[in-house]
């Protein structure tokens, strides 16, 4: 992390005291085992101890999640889907036991000591509310990618240490590419977080406080990766379009064409990194547009309209973006956020340990850009050389960059707060973090050291305990029963009613119980990556629309529909605001006045037809003729098509 020698007088003397002082630390850790001499024994207990809370603590949690989600989510005649749901429920479990493990070990390898990973262990679950959502969204591909994430950034803290040796080295790479591989293939959102982590990357190669070729290779396991799992997706072609191919190329193609970019004075190497970072912008948009012409991709426009509104770059109408716009959990981060980590002690232990490794950061950052002749990354203030570890330096950029991230959009906290567990406790037991503190407050000494590094966080630790052990203990005897009758009672009607083969329109979230439940056929499912099926969902959906009995008709059997279902809590929603009610975005995209009273944009337009789900249900003789009303209850009507036009 940040290593501080003391100077005094001359550079042999620096040299010595330093020597003196590392000897003093290594004395010390190996007195910690009064029983073991042996600095190879206590090496090896250390590990074998370390590596079992690592795997307990994992299994634990993994344990500690699942009652929960059985607590809550029971139902009377779970029976009937136990094999299937259990299989698909307990191997998502079993990923979380291998995130939480993987969170553990990173930390653990920053700091060097493996309470550090029991802390960020502790943490993870006392912070559970905003670290996952796993007990309550087992669905969510998310939850199948985060844990190849936390591998990802273990095994890249692990790949940036320096002296590695070509067997762990090459074996690290390949952790490296198959976590990230995995990564990609199970989230939609993959590219936009591996972009993130290319921006650190490029931050700290421009920087000096990573090695050149070390960064290089983590660009091409990236874009390999992203183009297996572009094949493996039957070309997916959000993916061949997407921002960080384009950044990634763009970035070794300015390397080539800018020598010498490490070299010069402060002001000469602040004028190249600037045209540098020019370059790059340039022929990064120069490339993604490019790619996008000659290939006619459109499959993340949406998320580009989304994020042009959401910055006030422009108001939007288009339909896909709207829905992400009116979600709270594309909103800003709450503030009570702040409030739940402070209880548990992990925000002000987080602020504590990110400004000072901030300031070192700085200080390093402008050493490294003013002597480009010394290869370390240290700088000399006053009496003390503050250096920077590579796997700390891309720790602390990460953590940075991705906490803009969640405060911008609250569904992405979890990929902070997980990260945030880690950055925390590992500076608690950094015993560099302590002795700068300690020397800065002229109380140096490596006993000290120790004893600040192993007994903060074991009284953290004790705290945790205290506090939150009895309400863990409450949640886990309190039973809940998932109630939902008439969500149950369509689905037997379907599995006994209905052909096999038949096909159903209806909301995403709605199609995807149908599937799960009864095996039928969907019209459009809620991989919402790809450009045609956007424009499918969309048409659907004029279900909720104002629209004629003969153009829905047509709309959906054009799709092979059957049966369409229609949800009264969509078709006379209240819990979203009028404006982002799905039937009002319809409306919008339709160029239709919305209901209720607020005000309409100048341009729009009385719509010629009243709203369908609205309308259908008065079994007039214009939409008898097209829909026969098969089943119905207090929440769900499902009207079987003609086959006529």
């Amino acid at each position: 992390m940040i290593s501080i020698r003391q100077r005094k007088g001359i550079q042999t003397t620096e040299v010595s005291e330093d020597y003196v002082a590392q000897e003093e630390n290594v004395k010390l850790e190996n007195k910690l085992p009064s029983s073991c001499t042996n600095r190879r024994l206590w090496t090896i207990l250390s590990f074998t101890i370390g590596g079992t809370v690592a795997l307990c603590t994992g299994l634990l949690t993994s344990v500690y999640l699942a009652t929960l989600h059985e607590n809550d989510l029971w139902f009377s005649n779970i029976k009937k889907y136990i094999e299937p749901v259990y299989f698909y429920i307990y191997t998502l479990f079993g990923l979380q036991a291998i995130y939480v493990t993987a969170l553990y070990i990173t930390s653990w390898l920053l700091s060097g000591t493996w309470l550090s990973g029991l802390l960020a262990a502790f943490w993870y679950v006392t912070n559970r509310i905003d670290t996952t959502r796993v007990e309550f969204t087992i669905p969510l591909r998310e939850n199948w990618a985060l844990p190849f994430f936390a591998i990802q950034i273990a095994a890249i803290t692990y790949f940036l240490r320096p002296n590695l040796q070509p067997l762990s080295q090459r074996l690290t790479l390949l952790a490296i590419f198959i976590s990230t591989f995995l990564f990609s293939l199970t989230w939609q959102f993959n590219q936009f977080m591996m972009l993130m982590q290319a921006l650190v990357l490029f931050i700290l190669d421009s920087l000096d406080m990573l090695p050149a070729v070390k960064v290089t290779w983590l660009y091409g396991i990236q874009l390999t990766g992203l183009l297996l799992v572009c094949i493996l997706q039957f070309f997916n072609s959000m993916i061949l379009g997407s921002l960080l191919i384009s950044f990634n190329l763009s970035v070794l193609i300015a390397r080539k064409l800018q020598k010498n970019l490490k070299t010069g004075s402060f002001l000469n190497r602040l004028g190249k990194l600037l045209l540098h970072l020019f370059v790059v912008l340039c022929l990064t948009l120069f490339l993604n547009n490019i790619i996008k012409k000659i290939l006619n991709l459109k499959s993340d426009e949406h998320i580009f309209k989304f994020l042009k509104a959401k910055f006030g770059f422009g108001a939007t109408r288009d339909f896909d973006a709207n829905l992400y716009l009116c979600e709270e959990a594309f909103g800003l981060l709450p503030f009570n956020t702040f409030e739940r980590l402070s209880d548990t002690l992990l925000f002000y232990a987080y602020i504590f340990v990110l400004s000072i490794t901030v300031i070192a950061a700085l200080a390093v950052a402008f050493h490294n850009l003013s002597d480009s002749t010394n290869q370390q990354s240290m700088y000399k203030m006053g009496e003390y050389t503050i250096g920077l570890k590579p796997e700390t330096a891309y720790n602390l950029i990460h953590t940075i960059l991705f906490g803009f991230l969640a405060l911008s959009t609250m569904r992405m906290k979890y990929l902070w707060t997980s990260h945030m567990c880690v950055f925390a406790s590992f500076g608690l037991c950094s015993p560099e973090i302590w002795e700068l503190l300690l020397k800065l407050i002229h109380l140096y000494n490596p006993k000290r050291i120790c004893i600040m590094r192993y007994s903060i966080p074991i009284l953290i630790l004790l705290y945790l305990c205290y506090k939150f052990w009895p309400g863990m203990m409450d949640e886990l005897s309190e039973l809940r029963e998932f109630y939902d009758p008439d969500t149950v009672e369509l689905m037997n009607w379907i599995n006994s009613n209905t052909p096999r083969k038949a096909v159903f329109a209806g909301s995403m979230q709605l199609l995807a119980g149908v599937k799960l439940c009864t095996g039928r056929t969907l019209t459009n499912h809620p991989h919402y990556e790809d450009n045609s099926l956007r424009e499918r969902t969309k048409a659907v959906y004029q279900i909720y629309a104002k629209r004629a009995p003969e153009e829905v008709h047509a709309l959906l059997r054009s799709f092979g529909t059957d049966y369409v279902i229609l949800e009264d809590s969509i078709c006379y929603e209240r819990r979203h605001r009028r404006g982002c009610r799905l039937r009002d975005l319809l409306d919008i995209a339709n160029g239709h006045m919305m209901d209720g009273p607020g005000e309409n944009d100048p341009d729009l337009k009385l719509a010629g037809h009243p709203r369908f789900c609205e309308e259908i249900k008065r079994n007039l003789p214009p939409y008898t003729a097209y829909f026969t009303r098969v089943f119905q209850n207090k929440t769900f009507h499902v009207y079987k098509l003609s086959r006529n036009k």
